[in-house]
């Protein structure tokens, strides 16, 4: 109960951006009934994380949505971006591709924090050069190659394409179940807000004891009647996205 008290506490101290959010039915379905949220051409709903507006480090390129590590403008700006709108239980699919050793993310469950990067608040699907990029040989058992759930669940079997190639990937909240699927497979399934979910956060950089504001928003992610937001990881590499869609469950 003290435990419970001292977390509500943390958490009545955050302060939350409150930026403006987009009526999602102004946004086409597909057929499979999903709204097409980046249909290759618009960054109509998208903006930088705390942010009123879309860095231009990332663009449109060739139907894609495309972060730049050396974008040809004046004053670049990076970040990560967010889709302007809150999802609680979907079906987020998208595809991507990474420059040589690239690194990137995608958030969803997202809560917009004052002075505090996206990751305190979200679970990540990993973006990464597995051959290339040292990340793929760090954490524990693979748990931060493509896919997985960001050092802490390694995504298995691992089977994301080279360098260069498209890969698809979906992740699935229904109630308090994830899943993270990469090229067809489903590679990751885990529960949020039990007790399995608590011990993993409590072993993870995450924990109560390592970062206290962190593991209070963790532990009780996608809890709340609206939930959050869907991001794309600005870390400092090329990457492509394209055909981004949610289906609303």
């Amino acid at each position: 109960m003290h435990k419970i008290k001292k977390q509500q506490e943390i958490l009545n101290t955050i302060e939350y951006s409150n930026l403006p959010r987009v009526d999602i039915k102004e946004f086409n379905k597909n057929k499979k009934g999903a709204y097409v949220i980046f249909d290759g051409s618009s960054l109509k709903g998208w903006r930088g994380y705390n942010k009123d507006h879309v860095p231009n480090k990332w663009s449109i390129e060739d139907g894609a949505l495309k972060f730049s590590r050396n974008p040809n403008v004046e004053k670049p700006e990076g970040g990560d971006i967010v889709f302007a709108y809150d999802f609680k239980e979907f079906e987020l699919e998208f595809e991507w591709k990474v420059s040589h050793a690239g690194n990137s993310g995608v958030f969803y469950l997202a809560k917009e924090i004052k002075n505090q990067p996206i990751y305190i608040s979200s679970p990540e699907y990993q973006i990464l050069d597995n051959d290339n990029h040292p990340d793929a040989k760090m954490g524990v058992d693979g748990n931060r190659k493509s896919a997985s759930l960001y050092d802490m669940i390694p995504a298995k079997p691992q089977n994301a394409k080279p360098v260069g190639e498209w890969n698809t990937s979906k992740i699935v909240v229904k109630g308090n179940k994830v899943q993270h699927f990469q090229n067809g497979v489903k590679v990751v399934e885990f529960t949020i807000r039990d007790q399995a979910w608590t011990q993993l956060l409590q072993t993870s950089k995450f924990s109560q004891e390592k970062w206290p504001l962190a593991f209070a928003l963790l532990n009780n992610v996608g809890g709340d009647s609206k939930s959050g937001l869907i991001g794309f990881q600005d870390h400092g590499d090329d990457v492509w996205f394209r055909n981004i869609t949610v289906k609303v469950l």
